[in-house]
């Protein structure tokens, strides 16, 4: 199917069609989603500019071990604030367009002569005279290799290139970022189960996205989340789902992200610490068959591994489904995998692994490594990032467990703990042409270290011998022309528009079901 029939088929309003028509309507203008020093910059420019060049690019990593960034979230961007956002900016008057533009300036500068003549002309254009060129989304492209470019297609508005850097950059490095880091989590997670002989289909579902509530915004935990399920199916962010159906047409039967019934400490603590055993009682009927997640240690989880689920052992077996125990505090290491130095009596010092396999076994795979009965798992999901998911499966590879006993609760402390200067996110201007002559521009500030050079000239990115992809500086039309920076957006419209299915063969890491 194609991304226009997937968007055709899914008969989703726009955007713009579910508040009223004009500008006042709404709460952000499109048109000054930009940082204030922005405003006047048209005017900076040199006379005769009338073409400029710029280009996105993932200069550095905080990260250690993360030399790629994966480019996610430009289609959302450009279907969002380039189309639907600027459809009311459009259909508006241009007395309203202009008079709001007019107070927004005089209201931060004071007396200007900055004027509203080019946005009324923008106006009167009817479309944003851009061109997007990007590498494929779901391409993980090398540190300091432009991921995309933007220039004017129309000389009156070269000014346009750079006035859209802020707003671009706040929507795409979040979605990047997440995606990045959830290829790197799940590849980590793919050598555990190699290594200690794991389901690498289960690997899908190790991953579970539980950041919702500790993003900046709805916006942000839509954007990151859709990032995480580039290389995980397993999701609690519901709106990850709407930005990739709205944003990213599929096929209707393609599963996206699923989840599981589960509990949270209100429930458990509704139902009572003397009564915690008629409770999971009940949560067994309730859910007679398929996975359900329950929190354990709202009171003792000990008592819960030792004395409830012994207790329950011929119901939880008899089950057409798993008992997923979820404890949710403590040194993750030393709660799951054991405390060596606990009391050997202390069910502290054998963990939640071994002490569900104490009581209801399972299998010794060819390895040697033991994986639980498939009646009963864990997950665990308390300040999860990348250094803590690497203890977790050693910790469980070093006490005989394959990796995949565990599902990892991927929250902020991996998705919310960045920001743009994670991977040195970065929009600069490389070329301009002005007095109908091409010049090469470029930054190179003799106080740093060389992060901050940015490229020269036209750029163009193509594989070398070994396939990794090399920016190619002041590049000619023969190698721009051969360059995968391809063109996606032009003049209000896609050029060419990646289904999400296209996306996840991009990265591909994920098992499509």
């Amino acid at each position: 199917m194609s991304p226009e029939t997937a968007r055709a088929d899914r008969q989703l309003p726009p955007v713009s069609g579910l508040l009223p028509r004009g500008l006042s309507a709404r709460v952000f203008n499109p048109v000054t989603l930009i940082d204030a020093y922005k405003f006047d910059h048209r005017r900076q420019y040199p006379p005769g500019t009338t073409r400029v060049y710029s280009n996105l690019t993932p200069r550095s990593s905080r990260i250690e071990g993360i030399e790629d960034v994966v480019l996610f979230g430009l289609q959302a961007f450009l279907h969002r604030f380039m189309m639907d956002e600027m459809e009311a900016f459009f259909a508006s008057s241009e007395d309203e367009i202009a008079d709001r533009y007019q107070r927004r300036i005089d209201g931060l500068l004071g007396p200007n002569d900055i004027g509203t003549d080019h946005i009324v002309a923008l106006h009167r254009l009817g479309y944003l005279p851009l061109r997007f060129c990007a590498v494929p989304e779901g391409t993980a492209v090398p540190l300091r290799v432009p991921m995309l470019t933007v220039e004017n297609t129309h000389p009156e508005f070269f000014w346009l290139v750079n006035y859209v850097e802020t707003i671009l950059l706040a929507s795409v490095w979040l979605p990047c970022t997440s995606a990045t880091q959830a290829v790197a989590m799940r590849r980590m997670l793919d050598a555990a189960a190699r290594r200690t002989g794991g389901e690498e289909a289960f690997v899908d579902w190790q991953g579970h996205d539980f950041s919702f509530r500790g993003m900046g915004s709805l916006e942000a935990a839509a954007a990151s989340g859709a990032g995480h399920l580039l290389a995980f199916a397993g999701t609690d962010t519901i709106p990850a789902l709407d930005y990739i159906d709205y944003y990213y047409p599929h096929h209707p039967d393609l599963l996206v992200g699923g989840s599981v019934p589960a509990t949270e400490h209100s429930v458990m603590c509704a139902g009572g610490e003397e009564t915690e055993t008629e409770t999971f009682d009940r949560l067994l009927h309730l859910y007679p068959s398929g996975i359900v997640s329950v929190v354990s240690d709202t009171w003792d989880l000990w008592h819960v591994l030792t004395e409830i689920l012994p207790s329950l052992r011929d119901e939880i077996v008899a089950r057409d489904g798993r008992l997923v125990i979820r404890p949710d505090s403590g040194d993750p290491v030393k709660v799951l995998c054991g405390d060596p130095e606990a009391d050997e009596r202390d069910p502290v010092r054998r963990g939640v692994a071994q002490l569900l396999w104490d009581h209801f076994g399972g299998t010794v795979n060819e390895l040697g490594m033991k994986i639980l009965d498939p009646h009963v798992g864990v997950i665990y999901g308390d300040s999860i990032n990348f250094a803590r998911a690497v203890a977790l499966t050693e910790g469980l590879e070093s006490i005989g467990f394959a990796s995949t006993n565990v599902v990892l609760g991927i929250g902020s402390h991996t998705y919310q703990h960045v920001t743009r200067d994670t991977f040195g996110f970065a929009m600069k201007a490389t070329w301009a042409s002005i007095d109908g002559a091409g010049r090469d521009l470029f930054k190179d500030p003799v106080t740093d270290s060389g992060v901050k050079r940015s490229a020269a000239g036209r750029l163009a990115v193509r594989p070398g011998d070994d396939g990794t992809l090399r920016l190619i500086e002041r590049a000619t039309a023969a190698d721009e022309a051969e360059s995968v920076l391809r063109p996606v957006w032009e003049d209000g419209k896609f050029v060419s528009e990646s289904s999400f299915e296209q996306v996840l063969d991009r990265v591909g890491l994920r098992h499509l079901r």
